[in-house]
């Protein structure tokens, strides 16, 4: 895929970006221990992001979306989600009975990745109109499934005292099923969004 000055512009700045952000966070983290165990997420998705890139290219728009998400799991990982200042503003400014900066990342889980999540869809399996969307949210809603699952077992087998801190549930036994309910509410704010034509965006990458 030829690559236009313009686009290499904007992916290098994407990249410098979270590089400054991740170096940002990497130093003196709240819990060292925390931020090794979410940056597991970071490297598996800049990893699959890189080694994809050229059998498969998003759209700049959805490579801002990524940037955007993986920035805010940075910021998380530095202060662990349930300490973050942000967070700790929000409860203050809404009277909010707890820390809620893990609630705002995964709604926007589903918020920012369901448009990449659907650009895929669409590109490689040639869906269009309903059953784009239905199967978009459906990923979604899988994926964070996924990662309930996966975040779990990672605080289990490589670091239980942490358990807490990772898993951010801040005493909530219902955390794991909110989460994954904000991320469907994200991704079917967008889709809704999309199908109303508020948020059009480009389907081949430029």
């Amino acid at each position: 895929m030829s690559e236009t000055p313009s686009r290499k512009i904007q992916l290098a700045l994407i990249l410098v970006l979270l590089v400054l952000i991740w170096l940002w966070a990497a130093i003196n983290p709240l819990s060292r221990e925390d931020w090794l165990l979410e940056n597991l997420l970071v490297f598996l998705a800049a990893g699959l992001l890189l080694a994809t890139y050229r059998r498969f290219a998003f759209s700049l728009t959805a490579y801002w979306l990524f940037a955007l998400f993986i920035g805010m799991h940075l910021y998380g990982s530095h202060y662990t989600y349930s300490e973050t200042p942000l967070g700790f503003w929000f409860q203050e400014a809404f009277a909010l009975g707890r820390n809620h900066y893990d609630r705002l990342v995964h709604f926007s889980f589903g918020l920012l990745l369901v448009y990449p999540l659907r650009e895929l869809l669409r590109r490689l399996a040639g869906l269009t109109g309903r059953w784009l969307a239905i199967l978009s949210l459906a990923v979604v809603m899988a994926m964070s499934a996924l990662y309930e699952q996966v975040e779990m077992l990672a605080a289990v087998l490589v670091s239980p005292e942490l358990g807490s801190a990772f898993l951010g549930t801040q005493g909530d036994e219902w955390d794991a099923q909110k989460d994954s309910g904000l991320a469907m509410l994200g991704a079917l704010s967008l889709l809704l969004l999309l199908a109303l034509g508020k948020a059009q965006g480009p389907v081949n990458p430029r």
